[in-house]
C-alpha cells in the first residue's frame, strides 16, 4: 500500500463522515420543524363554560334530612327510607353514584338530571339481618360543590320475639 492510497482512503472516510453528519443535522432540523408546526396547529382546549366553573353557579342539594333514625326494627325485616332533596343550584343536578358503606344497605337514586328548583330522591334499604345498634352511610356523588354528600341511616335491630 502506498502513501497515496492511504491518503485517498482517509479522504474517503472524511467525506463519508461529513456526509453522515450533514444528514443527521438535516434530519434534526426537519424533525424540529414538524414538531413546531404540529404544535402551532393544535387548537387550544375550550375552557369550561364560566357558568359551570363558578361554585355559586353549580347544582346544589337542599336535603329535607340527611340522617334518619329508624328506631327499633325487627330482625329480618328490611326497612327503606327515601331521602328527598331540592336542587337549589343554577344548573341541572346529576347524581353519578350512590354507594353504601356496606353490603347490608342498598341505595337507589334519581337517574335523570334534576332541574333547578325541582326535587329528586335517594332511597336506602337496610336489610336488618344482624341484631344490635346500626349506623350506616350512603355516599351520594353528584355535580355539586364538594362532589359528595353523606346520608346516614341508624337504629337498632331487635331479635324476633321468642313467643311468636
Amino acid at each position: 500500500m502506498c502513501i497515496a492510497d492511504h491518503l485517498c482512503i482517509n479522504e474517503n472516510i472524511q467525506e463519508l463522515i461529513e456526509s453522515v453528519m450533514k444528514k443527521i443535522i438535516l434530519s434534526a432540523i426537519v424533525c424540529a420543524a414538524f414538531a413546531f408546526s404540529a404544535t402551532a396547529q393544535d387548537k387550544p382546549a375550550k375552557p369550561a363554560p364560566a357558568l359551570a366553573a363558578q361554585p355559586g353557579n353549580m347544582a346544589a342539594f337542599k336535603w329535607v334530612e340527611t340522617t334518619h333514625d329508624f328506631g327499633k326494627i325487627p330482625q329480618g325485616k328490611p326497612v327503606t327510607f327515601e331521602y328527598k332533596f331540592t336542587n337549589v343550584g343554577k344548573t341541572p343536578l346529576v347524581i353519578s353514584q350512590a354507594q353504601a358503606g356496606c353490603g347490608c344497605t342498598t341505595p337507589d337514586y334519581s337517574k335523570e338530571p334534576v332541574a333547578p328548583g325541582k326535587t329528586g330522591s335517594v332511597k336506602a334499604t337496610f336489610n336488618a339481618a344482624a341484631v344490635g345498634v346500626f349506623n350506616k352511610s350512603v355516599t351520594v356523588t353528584a355535580n355539586v360543590e364538594g362532589g359528595s354528600t353523606y346520608l346516614i341511616l341508624k337504629g337498632e335491630v331487635s331479635a324476633p320475639d321468642a313467643t311468636h
